[in-house]
């Protein structure tokens, strides 16, 4: 996947890279909606392709992947390949690409992500974008010469947060971790001297309960950078005792990744923990590529600096992206007014950080996963027995939020829990998959319509925001 972030830009080809925890259904949609001409499947994670194989694109040229590194090697077969990578490397002079661009705005990369219609949106990034934020990463996250990045974010996750480039250009060192495990993580520590991680809250917090068990300490400091949901004062306290710094940053798909970042400020170090998590649970200020970060109210003006009006958070810079590819609808409406409305509803602080308190979007955020609201509905009222239902994020410890199935059983139906959650993980990929399922009526207007807020509220009462 790292060889390919650089090799397929500089054929001038488009990078697609796939998040493997989906479905076959789901990933069949992606290669054709991008009309993918040339497939690398890694054969330990081929299984989900070998299911359709049969119904994949015709010019799809499959080239495979065999880490023999493993130990066993569970290589799943494909009946369709063009051949294996390593050997096609073998066969080569190593006379390298001859790389030349006329547009610098050429599309670089799609990525896909989870949209409020159920099916997912491909973000275009380009080589500009690209070129940019490598520029603008060091700047916020650090990383430098001496650097030694460890992979615990996926290079499918909006290219890796665009570290292949940033890490590469400062020539820095990659460590590749082929599967999150805690223990693997300290040992790569000890033995590659790894300085810097990025990852989702449920990494970090990975990290530090293997770390309670175990007794293990990081040798030294490692900085990481984490988004999805900011860190607890919990988190915030095992992250030191391991020996982690904790950066919190906020973006999205459409911002190649993090848009903004929340790190300690010294004067902020003489605080109360408690204090100290909840001015690092802020989303706070532009990253240096990006242009602005505003709150705006329905008229587009700027909310008042009082961290209390809520409006939309808008970006606008060299972190945003080209468009969705082959949607000018929805590229128009995410564009709006000049800016790129993220979705997300947040306050803008007396000190210029912003704070989300909500969501416009019926999107659930869970360990760094887009999961689509709409989607998971449409999923469960598959089930013969399911009237009606209704998704919302509800708040978990581990995962930041989780799904919530509210549903309404046709008159005379019957259905348990377990069966509503099995039917989904037939249909959808499991992150996906709703965790709590409640039967009932569901809240609606005198028109008919499902009244969500009723259910959030009932689910984050107690909680000044409505995001985790």
């Amino acid at each position: 996947m790292l060889e390919a972030h650089f090799a397929v830009p500089m054929l001038e080809a488009i990078l697609v890279a796939i998040n493997t925890r989906l479905l076959p259904e789901e990933i069949l949609y992606i290669l054709e909606h991008s009309g993918c001409k040339a497939l690398i499947v890694d054969t330990e994670l081929a299984e989900p392709l070998a299911r359709i194989e049969d119904r994949l694109p015709k010019d799809l040229k499959t080239i495979t992947v065999t880490d023999r590194t493993l130990s066993p090697v569970h290589p799943v077969p494909l009946k369709k390949s063009e051949g294996d990578y390593e050997a096609a490397l073998a066969c080569s002079d190593g006379g390298g690409i001859g790389f030349s661009l006329e547009d610098e705005n050429h599309t670089l990369a799609i990525n896909y992500t989870s949209g409020t219609t159920g099916r997912p949106k491909g973000v275009m990034y380009t080589h500009r974008g690209a070129a940019l934020n490598a520029f603008g990463t060091p700047i916020y996250s650090g990383i430098n010469r001496d650097s030694v990045y460890l992979w615990t974010v996926p290079m499918f996750h909006c290219n890796g947060w665009v570290f292949p480039y940033s890490v590469t250009l400062v020539g820095g060192t990659h460590v590749c971790l082929r599967k999150f495990r805690p223990e693997l993580v300290f040992d790569l520590v000890e033995k590659e001297g790894v300085t810097d991680l990025c990852g989702a809250p449920t990494v970090m917090l990975g990290i530090c309960q293997y770390a309670a068990e175990s007794g293990r300490r990081f040798p030294h400091c490692v900085r990481a950078n984490t988004a999805g949901a900011p860190p607890s004062p919990t988190l915030l306290e095992n992250c030191r005792k391991v020996g982690i710094e904790v950066k919190h940053l906020y973006g999205l798909t459409e911002t190649y990744g993090p848009h903004t970042t929340c790190r300690m400020e010294p004067e902020w170090e003489t605080l109360p923990l408690h204090e100290q998590a909840l001015l690092l649970a802020r989303q706070g200020v532009a990253n240096a590529n990006a242009l602005h970060l505003r709150v705006v109210d329905s008229d587009m003006n700027d909310v008042p600096r009082d961290g209390e009006t809520l409006g939309d958070v808008c970006m606008r810079g060299n972190n945003v992206m080209k468009g969705y590819f082959n949607n000018p609808e929805a590229t128009e409406e995410a564009f709006r007014g000049g800016w790129f409305h993220s979705g997300d509803l947040g306050v803008m602080h007396p000190d210029g950080y912003i704070e989300l308190r909500d969501r416009k979007k019926d999107i659930i955020i869970s360990g760094g996963e887009n999961i689509s609201t709409i989607e998971v509905e449409k999923t469960v009222v598959r089930h013969p027995a399911v009237l009606e239902c209704a998704v919302i994020a509800i708040p978990d410890d581990k995962w930041g939020e989780v799904p919530k199935a509210f549903v309404t059983l046709k008159p005379g139906a019957t259905a348990t829990v377990e069966e509503i959650v099995t039917h989904c993980r037939s249909h959808i990929a499991h992150f996906k998959c709703p965790k709590q399922v409640e039967f009932g009526e569901l809240p609606k207007t005198a028109t008919g319509k499902v009244q969500k807020f009723v259910l959030r509220e009932r689910e984050w009462a107690g909680r000044e925001k409505r995001v985790n």
